[in-house]
């Protein structure tokens, strides 16, 4: 690397202390790298911080298998809709299909980003069984609104909170208001395993089921059969799937749960300095948080519009790499990808305010790893860009 370059700011980076360095390096150390003891303290701990019991929490290894088993333990029948955002990553959408289920999507309200209600109550049909509303770079959907029509149709409800484990609608943590809340915990989430997922349920029968499909439909994981209180025998009662989660990557993320909420300071101070800094560029911001609800402040994205700004969204991310700040989209609606257009026919034109959004929205870097110094950073290049 040329030395009088400044050094790469990297989108998404984690901060990762000694404590949890310690933690894996204890792991490592122990001999029990699989599905075991520091997975089974990772789903205790995310219990409590979410107050719920232990049996309603099951640790996977991503939030996409944390979705797909969600919706087939909640007895959804092959060939069911559920309705969902076209303004999200594209494993919102695979999760359905590979659990045999049809994706129907529904448009965003412009200036949340969100699942818009009214949307969602329009796109229902006599074969929609379940709603999927994600939460979009940690800003709560109108959960009210969304169990209202729940309510009214018998449908089932999972929350994609990947970008939401802090975030809270009327003083009530996501991922509880529907049947299922799937977090994610990849790298550049909120709380980090590397790779993972967690499932949170309000059945803990349904959680049991969620489970044994996480494991190759197995009634036991190997922490219980070859532990040190003698092998026990397993029964496959299912054909399940192999998405559980090592000892190793819960060992990441054991300490940041302590960490939550300083963690979340920090990016909340971060996103306000964004916020006055920016406030007089001619590009779109973040609106502020709805009433009675807690940002998670995950993405903080900005709207580059060629008639305001001058530029395309392209070339002004290809401006920040040259100057060597990393950014993201979040996200291409879902019906700009070749895949879905040819299975499904659908065009991005369906859905105008997601393929809006989509084409414009990019995500400047937002972590608690960042320093003071990184942000003007990210402060001065967005400004050069766009003066």
């Amino acid at each position: 690397m040329d030395p009088s370059l400044p050094p790469f700011l990297v989108f998404g980076a984690p901060q990762i202390d000694e404590a949890d360095i310690d933690e894996v390096v204890a792991c490592l150390r122990s001999g029990w790298l699989g599905t075991g003891p520091r997975v089974a303290q990772f789903e205790h701990d995310f219990a409590m911080f979410r107050s719920a019991s232990p049996a309603q929490v099951a640790a996977v290894n991503s939030c996409t298998a944390a979705l797909h088993v969600s919706m087939l333990a909640a007895g959804i029948e092959p060939g069911g809709e559920v309705i969902t955002t076209p303004l999200t990553f594209c494993a919102t959408v695979n999760a359905i299909l590979h659990a045999g289920l049809t994706p129907v999507l529904a448009d965003v309200d412009p200036s949340s980003q969100n699942i818009d209600p009214a949307a969602i109550e329009a796109a229902i049909t006599p074969r929609t069984r379940a709603i999927l509303p994600v939460h979009l770079a940690g800003r709560p959907c109108a959960m009210d609104r969304i169990m209202a029509i729940a309510r009214k149709h018998d449908l089932v409800v999972i929350e994609d909170c990947a970008h939401a484990v802090e975030a809270e609608f009327d003083g009530r943590p996501l991922g509880t208001f529907g049947d299922f809340g799937c977090f994610s915990f990849y790298v550049t989430k909120n709380i980090v395993t590397g790779e993972g997922g967690m499932i949170l349920g309000r059945s803990e029968e349904q959680v049991a089921r969620a489970r044994i499909l996480a494991l190759h439909g197995m009634s036991k994981d190997a922490w219980h059969r070859f532990g040190d209180k003698g092998y026990k025998h397993y029964q496959v009662v299912e054909c399940g799937f192999k998405y559980n989660m090592m000892d190793v990557q819960a060992a990441i993320g054991l300490h940041q749960l302590s960490r939550v909420e300083q963690n979340w300071h920090r990016r909340a101070a971060i996103w306000q300095r964004y916020d006055e800094a920016f406030a007089g560029l001619p590009i779109g911001l973040p609106v502020p948080a709805e009433a009675n609800t807690r940002h998670g402040h995950h993405l903080y994205t900005v709207m580059i519009d060629k008639q305001r700004c001058g530029m395309e969204r392209d070339d002004f991310l290809e401006a920040m790499n040259a100057q060597r700040i990393g950014t993201g989209v979040h996200y291409l609606s879902i019906p700009e990808h070749p895949y879905y257009r040819e299975r499904f026919g659908w065009r991005p034109e369906q859905w105008p305010n997601a393929m809006k959004l989509g084409r414009e929205t990019v995500s400047l870097p937002l972590s608690p790893a960042l320093s003071d110094e990184d942000v003007e950073r990210v402060i001065h290049a967005v400004r050069g860009i766009l003066r």
